[in-house]
């Protein structure tokens, strides 16, 4: 059998086939693709009773295939595909998403020719709602000049599967919230510059569902701000495990900023969230406590320069000014540490 250019791994979990369809028919429609002999998408049930038929699957021409493994998580079952695959290039998709472009496929398939690459990084539609009007909109994510290239979320990203495999990269997991930015971030960090790759054209559509908790609760990050620390922190020690220690060090101090930022917006202010705050401060104090050497061997200037970007995002995204100083806000924090 031949070897498929690009296998699209899906994690599937309560989704009924409704909700894949338009990630299989947009697949279906793709232009100046061989799908028959190049792709195939991957599914893995992570464990739901609730199974899809695979009789609806024999209407496409590409192949799919369906297994059913035991409930572990996202982050497991996008490690299970990915050993499922064969294929020279994967890319995960998330099974309520789409394909935005017919030639999403041909422009990945045009990288893939023109010398390949370790990881290609694309900018990615973004479908919201305005709560107001409850009309639908579309924004760009992940545009190199407006803002940078997204390393948040796993969309419209393509990889070289050897590549994940000599390097062992794969999905922490004990994370099953906010755990694409770990796996993005390694990858762009490990990879040779030459081996990655930018399209400013976006073909991935992450689509807008009333059931997405992390779109339209208002309490989303006070709630899993502890997962993102839980994130950072296998980050920050897979970097330091793989020898990439300047980059640990930059990144855990980013993070130190961006919870001093973070406990000074008004919604951690306010003290009907005071449960979510007394939480979340007692897990950086142990964030802080476990990476407080590196982030005291970073130089000022690097320090200023981290404090700066963080401080205009966060004041592009409404914070008016830091209730208490930096330096007040790590006494604090350090007093806890007495507790735990």
């Amino acid at each position: 059998m031949k070897k498929r250019k690009l296998d699209i791994l899906v994690p599937h979990y309560k989704e009924d086939f409704e909700v894949i369809k338009p990630l299989l028919d947009s697949i279906n429609i793709q232009q100046n693709v061989d799908l028959a002999n190049d792709v195939g998408v991957i599914i893995v049930n992570d464990g739901d009773e609730k199974l899809l038929d695979t009789e609806l699957f024999k209407q496409y021409t590409f192949p799919i295939e369906y297994y059913v493994e035991e409930h572990r998580g996202v982050s497991a079952t996008r490690n299970a595909c990915l050993d499922h695959s064969t294929a020279d290039y994967i890319m995960w998709c998330d099974a309520d998403d789409m394909f935005c472009s017919v030639c999403a496929l041909w422009i990945i398939f045009r990288e893939i020719n023109n010398g390949g690459f370790d990881s290609l990084t694309s900018v990615f539609m973004e479908e919201s709602v305005n709560p107001q009007t409850k009309e639908h909109f579309y924004i760009n994510r992940g545009d190199i000049n407006m803002g940078g290239i997204d390393s948040t979320f796993v969309h419209g990203k393509v990889h070289n599967r050897q590549f994940l495999l000599n390097h062992k990269i794969r999905f922490n997991p004990a994370l099953t919230i906010h755990e694409d930015s770990p796996i993005n971030i390694l990858i762009q960090k490990i990879a040779r510059p030459d081996r990655m790759k930018y399209c400013p054209v976006p073909f991935y559509l992450w689509k807008w569902r009333d059931e997405s908790v992390c779109r339209h609760d208002p309490k989303y990050i006070l709630k899993t701000y502890v997962n993102m620390l839980d994130g950072n922190t296998y980050l920050v020690k897979e970097l330091l495990e793989r020898g990439h220690r300047q980059d640990a060090c930059f990144f855990a101090t980013s993070m130190i900023y961006d919870a001093y930022y973070t406990f000074n917006c008004k919604q951690w202010l306010d003290t009907n969230n005071a449960e979510y705050r007394e939480k979340t401060e007692k897990r950086f104090a142990q964030y802080y406590k476990d990476f407080k050497s590196l982030y005291e061997s970073v130089e000022e200037p690097l320090k200023i320069q981290i404090n700066a970007g963080m401080r205009n995002r966060f004041f592009q995204e409404g914070l008016m000014f830091e209730e208490v100083t930096f330096s007040s806000w790590i006494k604090h924090i350090e007093s806890l540490l007495e507790e735990i």
